[in-house]
């Protein structure tokens, strides 16, 4: 295979769901290819860069192979490989999110109605 397009790369590396949300991504200016803005139509070219948004976390994945056909997940992961400081960073910010989780006391069950009732009437007396 000679050349793919960004969107349908991207699809059948598994980065997203449809080439619909790929499309639309990379209009948006969230994918970048070798460090700039790309267009859908970009044709991808094997060592090139490409920077792709998934959820909190932000993949720097240099591309390793070329395919415009979305295959099983172990198949789609041999397309690219992720650099190191962007797994590293990956990483970080997990543990990161993972330690604010946990510093975050949920409560055990909701409030009944008597809670409520309180908690509304504090409310209030701190409003006027």
């Amino acid at each position: 295979m000679d050349s793919v397009r960004l969107d349908k790369w991207l699809w059948a590396a598994r980065f997203f769901k449809t080439r619909a949300l790929a499309k639309k991504a990379i209009e948006g200016g969230k994918v970048h290819y070798n460090g700039a803005r790309a267009k859908t139509s970009k044709s991808v070219e094997v060592g090139a860069l490409v920077r792709v948004p998934q959820g909190w976390d932000h993949w720097e994945v240099e591309v390793v192979a070329l395919s415009d056909q979305r295959r099983g997940a172990s198949e789609a992961r041999e397309l690219y490989r992720e650099t190191a400081e962007s797994e590293a960073r990956r990483l970080r910010e997990a543990e990161g999110r993972r330690l604010t989780n946990q510093a975050m006391q949920h409560p055990l069950r909701r409030p009944d109605k008597k809670q409520r009732r309180d908690i509304h009437r504090f409310q209030r007396q701190h409003d006027e």
